[in-house]
């Protein structure tokens, strides 16, 4: 089992959280830990709390049970804590009557921190006329505008909740650009995302989040090398959850007249001295696919 890191490494820390709505419970029993300097992406089934866990972690809305801290505090307990982290949520939310200059002028306004050239600069560079209403915009610049006032208030954490989940490709493309831009100058991001090869291509760390709980967490390279895809004669017997080859099976697959499954093994490198198993590469896609199904059959 991956480790996390130690509390002087993280962005955000989570024991034991979770939120009640009457009696559902929307997230229940989450402990997890965000690394600093890191693009971490948090992906999951819809149900499994990941809204629920961002909007947590800004001060959105307070825990019925557990803790979270953010940056060594809990979320929004004052003003220049808020202007630490920026949020961008599903609907990039702006406000329709305001031009996209009365939005900067408003950024400018309510965060200490906040780079007024910068937010001109991207404007700018996107082509936005700051005398345009944001309700006549395109969802990828309404995106892009709500990007903006989350990056120019110079935060140090960036979170994002399915902030591509609506845009055309070249629009979702854009922003990705724009997002790998901010992570390089030092922010710390958590994105949320069904899009799994936007995960790949952009996120160094990934946080399977499945019914509350840490389904599986690590770098994407760690991932990637503690897990393989063995493939063989026949073995029906072979069911998730056991131990084959020195491993642990994630993901078992009968049919065609062979086996082929996805294991995690302890440590990257371990060798695969049985000689009945095929070593077959795999994505980081296959791998979050195999904990995710892993999860729901259990």
């Amino acid at each position: 089992m991956t480790s996390f890191p130690k509390d002087h490494d993280t962005v955000l820390q989570a024991h034991g959280l979770g939120r009640r709505y009457g009696r559902r419970w929307a997230l229940s029993g989450c402990t997890l830990a965000v690394p600093a300097g890191r693009v971490v992406g948090l992906v999951g089934p819809n149900g499994a709390g990941k809204t629920t866990l961002l909007r947590l972690a800004v001060g959105l809305l307070a825990p019925s049970t557990g803790t979270v801290e953010v940056l060594g505090a809990p979320p929004a307990r004052s003003p220049a804590q808020l202007g630490r982290v920026g949020f961008v949520a599903q609907d990039a939310p702006v406000y329709a009557n305001l031009t996209v200059a009365d939005h900067l002028r408003l950024g400018r306004w309510l965060n200490p921190r906040w780079d007024q050239g910068l937010a001109e600069d991207r404007i700018a560079r996107l082509g936005l006329d700051p005398r345009r209403r944001a309700g006549r915009l395109s969802g990828g610049q309404r995106a892009q505008l709500a990007l903006t006032l989350a990056v120019a208030k110079r935060p140090d954490l960036l979170v994002l909740d399915e902030p591509v989940a609506g845009l055309d490709p070249l629009a979702r493309n854009d922003f990705l650009h724009a997002v790998h831009d901010v992570a390089a100058q030092g922010v710390s991001v958590i994105l949320s995302s069904h899009l799994l090869a936007d995960l790949e291509r952009l996120c160094d760390w990934v946080i399977v989040l499945v019914a509350s709980r840490v389904a599986v967490t690590g770098t994407a390279q760690e991932l990637l090398a503690t897990h393989h895809r063995l493939a063989g004669p026949p073995a029906p017997d072979i069911t998730c959850g056991q131990d084959v080859a020195g491993g642990h099976v994630v993901q078992a697959q009968h049919g065609d007249g062979r086996t082929r499954l996805l294991v995690r093994f302890p440590r990257p490198g371990e060798p695969i001295d049985d000689p009945a198993w095929t070593v077959e590469p795999v994505t980081l896609e296959d791998v979050v696919l195999a904990h995710l199904g892993a999860q729901v059959r259990s």
